[in-house]
């Protein structure tokens, strides 16, 4: 390459380079104005979607021009857009007076099912506009006046008319889009239909504040549409965008339009129904925590669906002590033979039909509500359907669901677990909840007043009563529609479901494997449902043992410590005396090893009544620790061959005479009264000559059994004793 030559290339090439750095270096477009954004969206009442939406717009600022508010929704052909015509015509009138603004940009959208994300519409608008787009479409569509004003005075149809069909062949002829300045937002810069992309969109976690991303473009859409099934997802982006929940801030609306009920002269008046659908174990316990509720119980009106014959004398007996506590209390049992789904409808009903029904309380028996105040909160939050979130001990199992599949069902979202383990604690809008939930009395008389929530094709009654809320149209029209029906279709309103976890509200218990061939099956349920287990059978003072030493040595190495309620000791003596085969005190026993027995009980073992497994699992939960306290170094297998209940009377068998126990340790527990159910009894050491003759009722003696501890049973001179004995690490 000659000189000449070079010097021209390099010329050159520094002309380019400095044309380069000049255009990076010029500055961006300026935002266009927020007083020349105008935002125009078409809605005839105010829905859930449609208060959504203008929160959001609000946040950022935006104006907001809302047309046919008030109006008569008109229908359009089934399978199309609903009163698309309808926004057409309200649109054409609305930006003709707008027409002679060349600088004002009008964004169209619909209000029920559109979020906005973030405020920078006019931002990524402008670099558009200097590329001579004067309107960008997708579901929605931006651009200035006057070109919005030729596209929308091009219609002439009605109102029953599809407007999507109408926008699209507009777009489809290339005259018509070249004139008006026409182009898709391809890269969803500013528009994201979350039809068929919603594995493309997550939420981007910033400080502060959360975005909409789209992972295929790597956009930040400004404008986020849901129809179809992905409104579901367009309402879990709505928990989070553009300032619902953060993790620096938390819950941002939670305290949104709160019903200050310490204001409020009257209480509002509420059905609490209850749905007693299998059998289900602690249902005393469960109507003790009905009762004691913190609400005025002149306000509160009950009605029980029992579907169990099991549990008719548990309501009975509930009903007798309290029947004079509620404002009334319905039952409806077995006998009326009615599906989940009918005796749910009736329930809602009654609420529906009674205008002084403030609020229906729905709750399945399987609920153990361990906050008093439940109800109170969940009015408090002032939504049209609430629900308290509850969870299985221990498990993810809950009362809601975080999104669905496709064909309905249980899908996990992606915060699911966070929100179970309260992680992130808000207000949350869901697909699906269960169990137990709050519905205002007017929206049964409005937005749900069609009885037939609860009975839908092949759906359960739970999941058709969240399908009726989502899509709020009559399941008649949707099954058989007329053609002189489709002008009178109301647009679908989706009434939004909440779940909330800003407080403890108690857990879901199991059901599944509930047995009730026993007599009292609440016992076996040490393993399905251990809280409450524990709640209903062990003594109250239990863990004041390892926090307060709360235990006596009425003799030498012989500790004595509660451990069981008096509710377990009863329990366990009934279901003896109802399996009845006493041993009778006799040497010869078949059910030991050898068929011999040196000192024998009129006595009954556990596992004659199949309660062996149960009670071992409670020896290594609850005398374990004992052990390892009284005992220190001593490490408890928890295993025991001999566990029973010994009956003593004058009459059969008065007392035991001296001897060792065939364990390392034993414990020997009271299961009822001295003086009360008896006289007489206890025990005596003979090594220390120490004799303990008042034992407590549902109180443990531990003492070891070989070697150092001879002792006997003393005389029971009147009624019936009852001891429960377990011979452990023989």
């Amino acid at each position: 390459m000659d000189y000449w030559t070079f010097c021209l290339v390099f010329s050159f090439f520094v002309k380019l380079v400095n044309s380069v750095y000049s255009a990076e270096a010029s500055p961006a477009p300026a935002p266009i104005p927020k007083d020349k954004l105008l935002i125009l969206t078409v809605a005839t009442e105010k829905t859930d979607g449609f208060n959504r939406f203008m929160q959001s717009a609000a946040y950022f600022n935006y104006t907001v021009k809302v047309l046919g508010m008030g109006e008569a929704w008109k229908g359009g052909n089934v399978g199309h857009s609903i009163g698309g015509g309808q926004k057409v015509r309200l649109l054409k009138d609305a930006v003709k007076d707008l027409a002679d603004q060349e600088d004002l940009v009008i964004l169209s959208v619909d209000s029920q099912n559109l979020h906005l994300a973030c405020g920078s519409v006019g931002r990524v608008f402008r670099p558009w506009s200097q590329h001579l787009h004067s309107v960008i479409v997708s579901n929605s569509m931006i651009g200035y006046a006057p070109y919005i004003n030729r596209i929308v005075s091009k219609w002439n149809l009605d109102d029953n008319d599809d407007d999507q069909l109408f926008y699209t062949k507009i777009y489809l002829d290339p005259l018509q889009r070249e004139s008006l300045n026409m182009t898709l937002d391809h890269k969803c810069q500013i528009f994201q239909n979350l039809n068929g992309a919603v594995d493309e969109v997550l939420l981007k976690f910033g400080t502060g504040r959360v975005r909409v991303r789209n992972t295929l473009y790597d956009s930040l859409p400004v404008v986020v549409h849901g129809n179809g099934n992905t409104k579901m997802y367009l309402n879990y982006l709505g928990n989070y965008v553009p300032n619902a929940w953060s993790y620096e801030q938390g819950c941002s609306h939670c305290d949104d339009d709160l019903v200050e009920l310490s204001q409020l002269k009257v209480y509002p008046d509420v059905l609490i129904g209850v749905f007693i659908e299998q059998p289900t174990p602690f249902l005393p316990e469960f109507f003790q925590r009905l009762l004691t509720l913190d609400y005025p119980k002149d306000k509160l009106k009950v009605f029980v669906h029992n579907n169990e014959v099991y549990h008719e004398k548990h309501i009975q007996r509930f009903w007798e002590e309290n029947r004079n506590v509620f404002k009334s209390f319905k039952v409806v049992g077995p006998e009326e033979n009615l599906s989940q789904g009918e005796a749910r409808n009736m329930g809602m009903d009654i609420c529906r039909q009674d205008a002084t029904c403030d609020y229906y309380f729905s709750i399945d028996s399987d609920v153990m509500l361990t906050n008093r105040q439940t109800i109170k909160l969940l009015i408090e939050q002032n939504r049209k359907i609430i629900g308290p979130l509850v969870t299985r001990h221990s498990k993810l199992w809950s009362n809601f669901w975080g999104a669905l599949s496709l064909d309905g069902y249980y899908a996990r979202s992606e915060d699911y677990i966070d929100i179970v383990q309260r992680k992130r604690v808000g207000v949350w809008n869901i697909p699906y909840m269960a169990h137990v939930y709050l519905v205002k009395g007017s929206v049964l008389r409005n937005e749900l007043k069609e009885r037939n929530c609860f009975v839908l094709e092949k759906l359960d009654s739970d999941m058709a009563l969240c399908r009726s809320a989502r899509e709020m149209t009559s399941h008649r029209e949707k099954e058989s529609p007329s053609p002189e029906s489709f002008h009178m279709l109301r647009p679908p309103k989706g009434v939004f479901m909440y779940i909330t976890n800003r407080h403890d509200f108690g857990r879901l218990i199991s059901t599944a494997n509930y047995n009730i061939s026993h007599y009292n099956n609440d016992l076996w349920q040490i393993y399905e449902n251990p809280v409450d287990w524990k709640e209903k059978y062990i003594h109250q003072n239990y863990t004041e043992i390892f926090t307060a030493n709360y235990m006596e040595e009425p003799c030498p190495d012989v500790f004595w410590f509660p451990v069981l309620t008096e509710t377990a000791c009863d329990e366990i003596v009934e279901e003896m005396e109802h399996y009845g085969s006493w041993s009778g005190g006799r040497h010869e026993d078949k059910r030991i090893s050898g068929g011999y027995e040196t000192v024998p009980t009129d006595d009954i073992h556990m596992k004659q009544i199949g309660f062996d497994k149960e009670w071992l699992h409670f020896i290594r939960e609850f005398i374990s620790p004992v052990t390892l306290k009284v005992f220190a170094g001593y490490y408890t297998k928890g295993y025991a061959v001999m566990n029973f209940v010994v009956k003593y009377t004058p009459e059969r068998q008065a007392y035991l005479r001296p001897h060792h126990d065939s364990s390392t340790f034993t414990i020997n527990i009271a299961l009822n009264n001295k003086d009360v159910d008896f006289q007489g009894g206890g025990c005596r050491f003979h090594r220390y000559n120490c004799s303990i003759d008042s034992p407590r009722k549902g109180w443990s003696f531990m003492h070891p059994g070989r070697l150092t501890h001879l002792h006997e049973g003393l005389p029971t001179t009147n009624g019936t004793r009852y001891i429960l004995v377990s011979f452990i690490d023989p």
